[in-house]
């Protein structure tokens, strides 16, 4: 299409020529636009964030809250998932960063510590304490496979050489201990999770022995690769974890 017509000994713009320059303009400036987002160090756009049902549940609204506050430009969007489905996703590139409970793959993630937990084992309140030598409870209730807080469950039991005679599934650390409750069996559970339910004085504790009885959340992103939006996200969590006001 002719962009330019002679008028004497000036060149002038056709209508089309008129139509390109707009869009021309608007592409240099989105170029712009993008090249300064790549080298500003000020976190913003969307931040796609994944977090096992328990940390979103209970560890996550206060960091979260500051998060916003501090970075108002960034827009946040939340999934969970266990921690295989969840580091699938950011190897995936669908989600940013996930919140995962270790073991990690360092050969693929980088990662920080993001909070420590203490897993426990809940029963009902008439039921006897488990002890190292007792007997252990015949149901278990827990997440699908790949939930880390079943795995340390199996790892309780066989260091017993004992096994389960039942397993029921749950996909909600409530309705784990609503059934808990109710006397239906036993489940491992973060202890900060137990604070949220609302008749957790009719739960019993069991702390497991020492070695067992700690189980470390990171935040986790592709090796290698990181922006600014996650690394404000780690900084604030490595704050909180190491502030003397922050439990654990």
């Amino acid at each position: 299409m002719r962009l330019f017509s002679r008028q004497g000994k000036r060149l002038v713009l056709t209508p089309a020529g008129q139509t390109l320059l707009d869009y021309a303009d608007r592409l240099l400036a989105l170029a712009s636009e993008a090249e300064a987002a790549l080298h500003d160090e000020r976190p913003r756009g969307q931040f796609r964030l994944g977090a096992m049902e328990s940390t979103a549940a209970v560890r996550l609204p206060g960091p979260i809250t500051q998060y916003i506050k501090r970075y108002p430009d960034v827009v946040l969007e939340l999934s969970t998932g266990n921690p295989i489905e969840l580091a699938t996703a950011v190897l995936a590139g669908d989600v940013d960063a996930a919140l995962v409970a270790e073991p990690v793959a360092t050969a693929k993630f980088d990662s920080i510590v993001a909070f420590d937990e203490e897993p426990v084992i809940v029963t009902a309140k008439e039921q006897p304490p488990i002890s190292g030598t007792g007997p252990v409870p015949k149901t278990v209730i827990v997440f699908e496979d790949g939930c880390p807080h079943r795995r340390r469950l199996e790892q309780w039991y066989a260091a017993r050489d004992e096994l389960p005679e039942r397993t029921i599934e749950l996909g909600s650390y409530h309705a784990m201990l609503g059934c808990v409750l109710a006397g239906m069996g036993a489940a491992l559970v973060p202890r900060s999770v137990i604070s949220t339910f609302p008749e957790k004085k009719r739960l019993r504790v069991n702390t497991l022995p020492h070695g067992e009885n700690l189980l470390r959340t990171m935040l986790i992103w592709r090796k290698g690769v990181s922006s600014p939006k996650v690394a404000a996200l780690a900084a604030l969590l490595e704050g909180q974890r190491t502030s003397p006001n922050m439990g654990a």
